[in-house]
């Protein structure tokens, strides 16, 4: 098969065995740590992106993508908003056929304190409605009793198993809610608002929300708060993505300015109570992609000693084939061809070997024995997202730097003088 003359010398240097042993040990630890660099990128990012993944689903499972609620004056504030949001039902629908919301339930808030028998915690009361709840992390995330229990029991609660456990509780016992910010006159003067609930279930998400929040019946909560009627006072928008909540909420902002007809809305995102924390972990994510890419750029760099040798060692050769009458350009060629042929061990290499380990990386943890959660976690394993995207990109960066760092030795040795070389052969 017809191969270009500087293809054909590129490949015969780089299977040459006459080459000296420093050359050769030089070369081949270039090659290895650029399958090194390539494995330990493709395998820490995919890591990464199982727990960002992670994260984002028992995160902003619960936590509403973008709430809209009904603006309030300073009038309505002080009459502590006995005028709820009427309108949400219509409204509901309207905002169901939005691109990209998935789900819009409705939900009262409110601060609280919880309090069993043994312990006091301060939690965030959710009113909500069982029925418009049924894809709901939480209801897929129950251990005990159901969140339709909400519906079937008067003042019920559903909290979270570490708060169980925190306050001691089970399902039927008895707990407290105490708003500390809603207080009544009683013959013993003005005390907290408070109500006996009964535990009717337990849900498990896996995040600090399952000590932080709790869910009652909205008509409850709304008795509770001294609302009248269902006491809703927001919707909770649930997007295909959540990292689609600034574009939809600038646009349903920009409609709402035109529409005022259908209410005086305000539109608040996740990025507002949770922006900080991705934010915290997208920079930790670029800072890994960082430090493992100057590994692999390290490696690939070392194709450099090994060619400048290798130029050195083929002076007379380079000199020979230039009085032949080999162009400049097919010298460089030579050269670019002989590091890229490492260049490309190493990269392949080492994109097999990053994608076994990611896939089968807990075995392999499990097969040494190795902790990496540490002792509080009684799971120990690690959430794996391999994204093809990813290895495809982190090998192309890997080439990219295998080439540029054939450049250099490739452009000296075009720049061989001949009757220098030769003068002594």
């Amino acid at each position: 098969m017809f191969q270009p003359v500087s293809l054909f010398i590129g490949l015969r240097y780089s299977r040459s065995k006459s080459r000296t042993g420093f050359i050769s040990f030089i070369t081949f630890f270039s090659t290895v740590g650029i399958l090194l660099g390539v494995a330990s990128l493709i395998t820490v990012v995919s890591v990464m992106n199982g727990f960002e993944g992670e994260l984002k689903k028992r995160i902003l499972g619960i936590v509403p993508h973008i709430i809209v609620a009904k603006k309030t004056t300073s009038q309505e504030r002080i009459e502590t908003k006995k005028e709820t949001f009427k309108t949400w039902p219509t409204l509901r629908e309207q905002l169901l056929q939005w691109p990209h919301v998935n789900q819009v339930t409705p939900f009262l808030s409110s601060e609280a304190l919880i309090q069993s028998s043994e312990n006091l915690q301060g939690v965030l009361l959710q009113g909500i409605v069982p029925k418009f709840e049924q894809s709901n992390i939480i209801n897929q995330s129950m251990v005990s009793g159901s969140l339709n229990s909400l519906s079937e029991q008067a003042y019920a609660i559903v909290i979270g198993r570490s708060l169980a456990n925190k306050l001691n509780v089970s399902l039927q016992d008895t707990v407290r809610l105490i708003l500390p910010n809603k207080t009544i006159f009683t013959p013993m003067g003005r005390i907290p608002v408070q109500r006996q609930f009964v535990v009717s279930g337990i849900f498990d998400v896996g995040s600090q929300v399952d000590d932080a929040m709790v869910y009652v019946h909205s008509k409850y909560g709304a008795k509770l708060l001294r609302r009248k009627g269902d006491g809703i006072d927001q919707l909770r928008l649930y997007l295909d993505d959540a990292f689609n909540a600034k574009q939809v909420a600038k646009a349903l902002r920009a409609l709402n300015e035109e529409e005022l007809s259908i209410n005086e809305l305000t539109f608040t995102t996740w990025y507002d109570s949770q922006g900080a924390l991705f934010s915290a972990v997208n920079m930790e994510k670029k800072m890994m992609w960082l430090m493992l890419s100057l590994i692999v750029a390290v490696a690939a760099f070392n194709i450099v000693s090994a060619l400048v040798m290798v130029v050195i060692e083929k002076q007379g050769e380079i000199g020979i084939l230039q009085t032949l009458g080999l162009p400049r350009i097919d010298i460089i060629k030579i050269f670019i061809t002989q590091g890229m042929v490492n260049g490309l061990w190493g990269v392949t290499l080492g994109g097999i070997a990053g994608v076994l380990i990611a896939l089968n990386l807990n075995e392999i943890l499990a097969t040494f024995g190795l902790n990496i959660l540490g002792g509080g976690y009684a799971v120990q394993t690690l959430p794996i997202q391999l994204e093809p995207v990813n290895v495809l990109v982190i090998i192309i960066c890997a080439l990219a730097m295998s080439f540029i760092a054939t450049l250099y030795p490739a452009f000296q040795a075009s720049k061989t003088q001949p009757a220098e070389v030769l003068r002594n052969e």
